[in-house]
C-alpha cells in the first residue's frame, strides 16, 4: 500500500504533464529548464514532508511559501502577479490536499515559463522548494545536488583521490600533508612539496574547486603530478593511482597520562564506531583504564552510531535513546544489545555549545544512567531526527522525522518559533557558561525537570547541562593570536621553517613525537623571525595605544604587549609543525597541551566520577556531585 501510495502520484504527474504538452496547453519548452523534471521534483519534495514529517505539516502555508519565494526570486520586474495564478492573496485559494498544491503550483510554474522565457526555472523550483521547507523545522531542508555529493561523502566516510591534505598559497597548491597509508603517502610525497603540473599541464592558478575535480577520481584510475620539493633541484614525477581515501571522524586519540586516554570525535559517519573502537583498543594496550571522550564542536550525525558508541559504556539491555513521531515507524526504543567495551570504566564527556544530536545523545544516556561526568559548556540543542530523500535530479530533502528523548524522558531540543537564522545564531548569545547554565536551569519550568536514575535533577527544553561547567578563559588577549591566524601566519611560518630545515627537523625529532612534545622550544632567531612576519602582514607596535585595536587591515598593540602573548603563538606553531610532518592527528596534543583549558579541569575530576559511581551503589549523596554547577 505505501508503495502504492508513492508511485500512483507521480505517474499521474507524468501523465498529465504529457497530455498537457500534446492538447498544446503547455506550448512553451525552453531548452535550458527541464518543466517536467521541475515539476515531479516539486510534487517528490512535498510528498517527502507530508508521508514522513514528524509533526502535521500545514500544506496550505507550505504552498504560499513556497510560491512567494519564488516569485521573489524572478528577474523579470514587469511579471504581472495581481490575479495571476502566482497571487497567494486570492481570497478563494485554500490548499487542503497534495493535489490541490499540486495542481496550483503547476499553474504558477507554466505562467511564469510562459510570460517570461528567459528565467532559469530549474533555480526558481529551487526557491520554491526553500520556502517549502522554510515553514518546518529549522533542520528540514532542501540540498542542492552539488552540495549533496560533499555530503554524502563526508558522511559516508571516504572519497576516491590521491590522498593529500592541500592549501594554495601564492597560486601553488602547497600539499599539508599525505593522508596515511594513501596512494600519496605511499609513494613519497610528502608535506612541504609543490604541484606544479597536473598531467603536464600546468597547476598553477588552480583553485581549490579546480584541484579536486583534477585530482579526485574513480579508484584504479591514474594521474601523473609534477612536484617541485623544496632543496631538491629537479621537478619529481609521480604516477599516482587513485584509490579510496578514508575522512577520519576521530580527530585525535592519546594518552594524557599513564592513565586516562583521550578521543576526540568531530562527526558521526558511516565509520565513527569503527575508528572508535580501534582508537580504544589501541590506547589499552598503552594502558588505558579510563577516558575523555571530547564531543565538542562535533554537530552529530547518524543516529545509529551515535547508539553504537553509546552501546560501548553500558550492560546489555540500557535504554540509550527513543524516538517519536506522529508516524509509527519512526517511533522506538533503543537499548545496548551486548554488555560495552568500557561499561565499567571511568569516562568525562567532553560537550559544548557546538555539540549537538548524535553528541547529546551519547552525553545524554551517560547523564541520565549516572555513568560518568560531563564536563564543558551547555550543548546546542538539537533534539530532532532526520531522514535525507533523494529527488529526481540528485539534490535531495532532509526532513525531520522524530524527536529523540533521553532515557530520562527528556526532550532536549530547544525552541525554534523565532526562525532558521536566531535558532543557529542563539549560541552566540551565551555570554558566559556558567551565567548561561545557572539562567538556564533557574527559567527550566518544574515540566522539564528530570531524574537520573540516582535521583540527581537535569533538565530539558535546551540542550544538556555539563555536571561541571568550565567557563572560557577570558584572561588572555587573543587580538594577536585571532590576527596571526586570520592572516595565515603560523602557516605560513612553518612552510618556510621546513623549507629551510625540513631534512634536519626530520632527522631529529620524526622518530619520536613524544619527545617532541614534551622538549621541543623554539629559538630566539625563530621567535624574532615570528615577530618580524607579523609586523609584515599588518601588525604595528605603537606607543601610543594602550590595548590592541584594529584599523583598516593593521592590529596596533602596546609597546611589550607581543611579548606577553607570544606563547599562544608560538603554541600554534608548534602544532602547525606537528600537523606538517606528522599528520592531522598530532595537531590535536599540541592544542590541548597549550591551549585546552577545559582538558586540563576535567583531568581533575576523576574524583567526581567516583562519586557517581559510589552514587549508583547508594554510597553518596546527588546533591554533592549537583553543586559542582553552582
Amino acid at each position: 500500500m505505501q508503495l502504492k501510495k508513492i508511485l500512483y502520484p507521480n505517474l499521474l504527474i507524468l501523465l498529465t504533464l504529457a497530455a498537457l504538452r500534446l492538447t498544446g496547453i503547455d506550448p512553451v519548452i525552453h531548452s535550458d529548464n527541464d518543466d517536467t523534471k521541475n515539476l515531479t521534483k516539486y510534487h517528490q519534495a512535498q510528498r517527502s514532508i507530508v508521508a514522513n514529517y514528524f509533526g502535521e505539516p500545514d500544506l496550505n502555508k507550505m504552498y504560499k511559501r513556497s510560491i512567494i519565494r519564488m516569485v521573489q526570486a524572478v528577474k523579470d520586474s514587469t511579471l504581472k502577479i495581481d490575479g495571476t495564478p502566482v497571487d497567494t492573496t486570492f481570497s478563494g485559494l485554500e490548499i487542503n490536499s497534495i493535489r490541490d498544491s499540486f495542481t496550483n503550483f503547476e499553474k504558477a510554474y507554466l505562467y511564469i515559463a510562459n510570460n517570461s522565457p528567459d528565467e532559469n526555472m530549474n533555480k526558481l523550483t529551487d526557491e520554491a522548494i526553500r520556502g517549502m521547507f522554510s515553514t518546518l523545522d529549522p533542520h528540514s531542508i532542501y540540498i542542492e545536488p552539488e552540495d549533496n555529493e560533499q555530503i554524502q561523502e563526508n558522511f559516508a566516510g571516504k572519497f576516491q583521490g590521491i590522498g593529500v591534505q592541500f592549501q594554495i598559497i601564492e597560486d601553488t597548491i602547497t600539499v599539508v600533508s599525505a593522508i596515511s597509508g594513501g596512494p600519496s603517502d605511499q609513494l613519497g610525497i610528502r608535506s612541504g612539496d609543490r604541484i606544479i603540473k597536473i598531467e603536464d599541464s600546468t597547476a598553477v592558478g588552480f583553485t581549490n574547486e579546480m584541484v579536486l575535480r583534477k585530482l579526485r577520481g574513480e579508484k584504479g584510475s591514474k594521474v601523473k603530478v609534477t612536484v617541485k620539493r623544496p632543496n631538491v633541484e629537479d621537478p619529481i614525477n609521480f604516477n599516482i593511482t587513485r584509490d579510496d581515501i578514508p575522512l577520519y571522524t576521530v580527530d585525535a586519540s592519546y594518552m594524557l597520562d599513564d592513565e586516562a586516554g583521550y578521543i576526540k570525535i568531530n562527526r558521526f559517519a558511516a565509520t565513527t564506531h569503527d575508528e572508535f573502537m580501534q582508537a580504544v583498543e589501541d590506547l589499552k594496550e598503552k594502558g588505558m583504564t579510563k577516558l575523555v571522550l571530547d564531543l565538542r564542536d562535533n554537530p552529530g550525525g547518524y543516529l545509529s552510531q551515535a547508539i553504537a558508541i553509546a552501546e560501548e559504556f553500558f550492560p546489555r539491555g540500557t535504554e540509550l535513546v527513543s524516538t517519536k513521531s506522529k508516524h509509527d515507524r519512526f517511533t522506538q526504543k533503543y537499548f545496548s544489545r551486548r554488555d560495552g567495551a568500557f561499561k565499567d570504566k571511568p569516562v568525562i564527556i567532553l560537550v559544548n555549545e557546538g555539540s549537538a544530536s548524535a553528541s547529546e545523545i551519547v552525553s545524554g544516556a551517560i547523564q541520565d544512567h549516572d555513568r560518568g561526568l560531563i564536563v564543558g559548556k551547555r550543548s546546542f540543542g538539537k533534539g530532532l531526527v532526520q531522514q535525507q530523500y533523494e529527488l529526481v535530479d540528485e539534490s535531495s530533502v532532509r526532513v525531520t522525522i522524530s524527536r529523540y528523548y533521553t532515557p530520562s524522558g527528556r526532550l532536549i531540543q530547544k525552541p525554534f518559533v523565532e526562525g532558521g537564522e536566531q535558532y543557529a545564531y542563539e549560541i552566540y548569545r551565551r555570554d558566559n557558561a556558567m551565567s548561561d547554565a545557572v539562567e538556564f536551569i533557574e527559567h527550566v519550568p518544574d515540566s522539564l525537570k528530570y531524574s537520573t536514575d540516582n535521583g540527581r535533577t537535569v533538565y530539558g527544553g535546551g540542550g544538556i547541562v555539563p555536571d561541571y561547567i568550565v567557563p572560557d578563559d577570558t584572561t588572555t588577549s587573543a587580538y594577536v593570536f585571532n590576527f596571526a591566524i586570520r592572516n595565515q601566519v603560523s602557516f605560513d611560518f612553518v612552510r618556510s621553517f621546513l623549507d629551510e630545515n625540513g631534512e634536519t627537523f626530520r632527522a631529529e625529532w620524526k622518530d619520536d613525537f613524544e619527545r617532541y612534545r614534551k622538549d621541543f622550544e623554539w629559538d630566539e632567531k625563530t621567535e624574532a623571525g615570528l615577530k618580524d612576519l607579523l609586523i609584515s602582514r599588518g601588525m604595528v607596535v605603537s606607543d601610543t595605544v594602550d590595548s590592541p585595536s584594529f584599523a583598516n587591515d593593521s592590529l596596533y598593540v602596546p609597546a611589550g604587549h607581543y611579548e606577553e602573548v607570544a606563547w599562544l603563538l608560538e603554541g600554534r606553531m608548534k602544532a602547525e609543525l606537528a600537523r606538517q610532518v606528522w599528520g592531522q592527528k598530532y595537531f590535536y596534543p599540541i592544542v590541548n597541551d597549550v591551549f585546552d583549558k577545559t582538558l586540563k579541569e576535567a583531568v581533575t575530576l576523576w574524583d567526581a566520577v567516583a562519586r557517581l559511581e559510589a552514587l549508583a551503589n547508594g554510597k553518596a549523596d546527588a546533591f554533592s556531585i549537583e553543586q559542582s554547577r553552582n
